[in-house]
């Protein structure tokens, strides 16, 4: 008995403790203007822990800085940027990058040319290479942090795995969740479907809410989950393209890089859903599953209608 009580105290605990963590990453965007002069955009998201981060340039070039600005989620400062000669094969690095936040760079070259990459605090520096990058890979990594990252999506996941009931079942919400939110994400970001931000991430609130209710319910969905998960799934598709749409995505790449974000995504979650998996399982054979039903649901409620309430006010404000 104490163990139960104990275990429903830590679900609880976590679900007023734990905030959301919004995917910002910091963005570099550079713009050739002749071989040896860039104007650069510094976006840094005003959120981030600590201090603001710095970049450092190629030594022989001089970076003339605007003061910042905010905009969005992000503060913003205007880089010119005067070479002796080019950078490609320079190296570019950023100081001061906070543990939760990675920095993406996007290079566009006179003869149509791009390079993207990322750095973070493990890899601080990136290498500009001499010759044309063909995919771009920055967007997988960005798509595999997206969800690892949101807790609200992986919050999601964890929930549909509480009421789906067997293999079969299994492989059809997931399969329905990773359809439905495939198809949002590419309406929106190819500008076909626009819905305000704020209001969506809102919704994605709420169906959070109603996965803790649907947990605790008598009632299960354990006939078609994949119903729920599929309509649901609309909803967070548009989450993920809102979080892509902020950080900017190449326009001249625009299917591959929103085809290596979707595949990131569907990484991050086929790394994480084997570990709830065995969660479940384990507490399931220690004869706490009613605990752990009642745990999530607990969590799931208790996050979502935070995140409802700070997400309206948002809206509102």
């Amino acid at each position: 008995m104490f163990l139960k009580k104990t275990l429903l105290f830590l679900f609880i605990s976590a679900s007023v403790t734990l905030s959301s963590h919004e995917f910002s990453p910091a963005h570099l965007i550079m713009d050739e203007k002749m071989e040896t002069n860039y104007e650069a955009t510094w976006m840094y998201p005003i959120r981030s822990i600590g201090a603001r981060a710095s970049l450092m340039f190629p030594e022989n070039c001089i970076a003339l800085t605007q003061p910042p600005y905010k905009q969005g989620k992000y503060s913003i400062e205007k880089i010119n940027l005067d070479c002796e000669t080019t950078i490609r094969g320079a190296e570019i690095k950023v100081v001061g990058l906070s543990v939760l936040n990675d920095a993406l760079v996007t290079i566009n070259f006179l003869d149509k040319k791009r390079f993207e990459g990322l750095m973070n605090l493990k890899n601080s520096v990136i290498k500009i290479p001499e010759i044309e990058q063909t995919f771009p890979t920055a967007y997988f990594i960005l798509g595999v942090e997206h969800l690892l990252g949101g807790p609200d999506h992986l919050l999601f996941v964890m929930g549909l795995l509480f009421i789906v009931f067997g293999w079969k079942n299994l492989l059809k919400t997931i399969t329905a969740f990773t359809l439905a939110h495939s198809i949002t994400l590419a309406l929106s970001v190819l500008g076909i479907v626009q819905l305000p931000s704020g209001s969506i991430e809102a919704l994605i609130a709420l169906t959070i809410i109603y996965l803790a209710l649907e947990i605790n319910s008598k009632e299960k969905l354990n006939k078609t989950p994949w119903l729920m998960a599929f309509g649901f799934g609309l909803l967070h598709g548009f989450g993920f393209a809102g979080a892509l749409s902020e950080i900017g995505i190449s326009n001249d790449q625009l299917l591959l890089s929103l085809l290596f974000f979707n595949v990131g995504i569907e990484i991050g979650q086929l790394i994480m859903i084997p570990i709830f998996l065995s969660g479940i399982y384990v507490l399931s054979k220690v004869k706490l599953e009613k605990i752990s039903y009642q745990g999530a649901s607990f969590l799931l409620g208790g996050l979502g209608s935070y995140w409802l309430i700070e997400r309206v006010i948002g809206i509102v404000i």
